[in-house]
């Protein structure tokens, strides 16, 4: 019997699953990706974008080019999901499905703080990267300040990678006395990396006289007077504001009734599988505990591999045979450190009672890595 699998969502993680269930699938067999931008952004690339060594053109990719797979791609808002049934409404147009994956990944929640949106850049959207981009570009010297609003965010290294290329970027121009600060609402960078991993990545940002200011709880943001406002009453003054915003799980889904105590879906942390039998949940949608008390970070690395174990088990079934992956928890991340260097860190987040992470020092090596990584992204896909 020939059967339809929904993807909701273009990013890493719905690709990945639909591309490898559409290899995986016999052709009367139905693959159907959703997403409402009809362009993949490959968004590790907006830290480059933003420094100006990238162009829009050069980190998207149509998502139509799909279809040349056998994937069937529709462009629309998802206005609607009815689990029970295996029901998405985009647009105007119903859709039911034999399973769901759920891959929308976390919505950028700026107006969640009382002005952020119009204090500065969001790291996180291309609008935000050619924003940055073209106020160094201008910049003739003072503060810069990379701001976390919260504690829990995608892509963890993003901002200390963001402050080391801006630092990078201003000292090579000598654009009069410039200096780069992080203020960021957890303790420390990827903390759920562990200690070693944390203190490791400060130490990288510190020793390029970045100032670190953790523990700095957003509360407000006076555009006007470019100053920040933080719980218990410290404030502090910035030039130049770049920020990665509050997240929060879409409309969407919420309405779905998927979410869980931490405002993300639950899934079983191996299988990838909701409450609800045939829906799945893969990326940054998700909420999933791991053994030091902790969430796993969201991260793209993590939805392609979470990808990979919900579309072969899919496909397995459907094909008459027993499921044989499990997600395992391992991950690996490239973080740029400016000066055409990069740091990688890799380990398994479902190891107890903590992470095994190592973390290797930045060289050009890794730096080369992290640039075939894209090229073979952008490439594959």
């Amino acid at each position: 019997m020939d059967r339809t699998v929904l993807v909701l969502g273009g990013g890493v993680g719905g690709i990945v699953a639909a591309t490898r269930l559409r290899r995986l699938l016999p052709r009367g067999h139905r693959v159907i990706l959703i997403d409402r931008e009809p362009q993949h952004l490959f968004q590790p690339s907006l830290l480059w974008l933003a420094v100006g060594r990238r162009q829009p053109e050069q980190i998207q990719r149509p998502l139509a080019r799909l279809q040349r797979k056998g994937i069937e791609v529709l462009t629309g808002e998802i206005a609607g999901l009815a689990p029970e049934v295996k029901r998405v409404r985009v647009n105007d147009t119903e859709l039911t499905g034999d399973a769901v994956i759920v891959s929308l990944g976390a919505d950028l929640a700026s107006d969640a703080v009382p002005g952020l949106a119009n204090a500065g850049h969001n790291l996180y959207t291309l609008t935000g990267a050619l924003g940055i981009r073209s106020a160094l570009e201008h910049f003739s010297g003072g503060r810069v300040v990379v701001l976390t609003a919260t504690a829990a965010y995608k892509c963890p290294a993003a901002p200390y990678e963001a402050a080391m290329l801006f630092h990078d970027y201003l000292e090579r121009r000598s654009r009069g006395h410039a200096t780069v600060e992080i203020f960021a609402a957890e303790s420390g960078p990827m903390g759920t990396a562990g200690p070693d991993v944390s203190a490791a990545v400060r130490g990288m940002v510190e020793a390029r006289g970045i100032a670190y200011h953790p523990d700095h709880q957003l509360e407000s943001v006076d555009p006007a007077a470019r100053r920040l406002h933080f719980r218990g009453g410290a404030s502090t003054d910035y030039d130049l504001l770049v920020y990665v915003p509050p997240h929060r799980a879409p409309a969407v889904v919420q309405q779905a009734g998927l979410l869980g105590a931490s405002g993300w879906i639950p899934v079983d942390a191996h299988s990838l599988q909701t409450q609800v039998p045939g829906i799945f949940a893969i990326g940054d949608v998700t909420g999933i505990p791991i053994p030091s008390g902790k969430a796993l970070p969201k991260a793209g690395v993590f939805a392609h591999r979470e990808a990979e174990v919900v579309a072969e088990n899919l496909a397995s079934e459907w094909l008459g045979r027993v499921p044989q992956r499990a997600f395992d928890g391992v991950g690996a991340c490239f973080i740029e450190a400016g000066s055409g260097r990069a740091g990688y860190g890799s380990g398994n987040f479902y190891a107890a009672p903590a992470p095994t992470m190592r973390l290797h020092a930045p060289s050009r090596y890794w730096h080369f890595g992290k640039v075939l990584f894209e090229k073979r992204w952008l490439w594959g896909w």
